[in-house]
């Protein structure tokens, strides 16, 4: 069973067609990345698979439920996570009780601050998600006083809490420093590690090439092809499109 399952999947801006019968699929345990020219549709797709957008054709299944009529809070409640291109976490708390809250959401449980100390199974919950993307020793530093590379790690964490079957990450290298590039590519690394799968849209082809398993390429909203990095690469009708991109 596919973790994501995007079958013939279009997605129209009024009468303007952004993404044309896209089908791609991401297996359990799986690392696919999606690459594109900037206004290839990237986004927007992810749009489509997380709710955001519903499609014009097609449907999406998360771990083999359609969910293509469901609310984006519904599809997380069925194991899609998602990242966006600008970082959003509580600025105002701990790195520690950003995270508490998002245990307390997945769990059903009371969302009032002054319940989080108290509750062992919340602290436990967040300090191994913390541990997980290397976020232990900041745990009682303010949100917003992390570095953007930091501030990635805890978004990954936040989703992590929920403890999903699939996530999408949009552009997580956006805005990070050259030198936190590599420790937030071994967090993004090991994210597939208990079964998860992962489509990821980066324009650090670095990243790209080493961390996925297969790679997608969207061209003015249609899938050019899916297949292994190198293959991917080498091939004739991806370099005629990314004519003009650093790859």
């Amino acid at each position: 069973m596919s973790a994501l399952a995007v079958e013939g999947v279009c997605w129209h801006a009024g009468a303007v067609p952004i993404i044309s019968d896209v089908t791609l699929r991401v297996a359990a345990g799986e690392f696919v990345a999606l690459i594109g020219p900037n206004g290839a549709g990237k986004t927007s797709l992810f749009n489509v698979v997380s709710g955001l957008y519903g499609p014009s054709a097609g449907r999406v299944l998360v771990g083999g439920v359609d969910v293509t009529g469901l609310a984006p809070h519904k599809r997380a409640r069925l194991g899609l996570g998602r990242t966006f291109q600008t970082s959003a976490v509580f600025a105002s708390l701990s790195v520690r009780e950003n995270v508490a809250l998002a245990v307390q959401a997945a769990g059903g449980g009371s969302m009032r601050p002054w319940r989080r100390r108290t509750d062992r199974r919340v602290a436990t919950a967040a300090r191994d998600v913390l541990d997980r993307v290397s976020l232990g020793p900041r745990a009682d530093a303010r949100a917003g006083d992390l570095a953007h590379g930091e501030k990635r790690k805890l978004e990954i964490a936040l989703l992590l809490a929920a403890a999903p079957r699939m996530l999408l990450l949009d552009e997580p290298m956006a805005g990070v420093s050259a030198e936190d590039v590599p420790a937030l590519a071994e967090v993004i690394r090991g994210l597939t590690a208990d079964g998860r799968g992962v489509l990821m849209v980066e324009h650090h082809m670095d990243v790209v090439l080493d961390l996925a398993d297969r790679v997608a390429v969207l061209h003015h909203g249609t899938l050019l092809g899916c297949d292994t990095p190198a293959a991917v690469m080498a091939d004739a009708t991806v370099q005629l499109a990314y004519l003009g991109e650093e790859l």
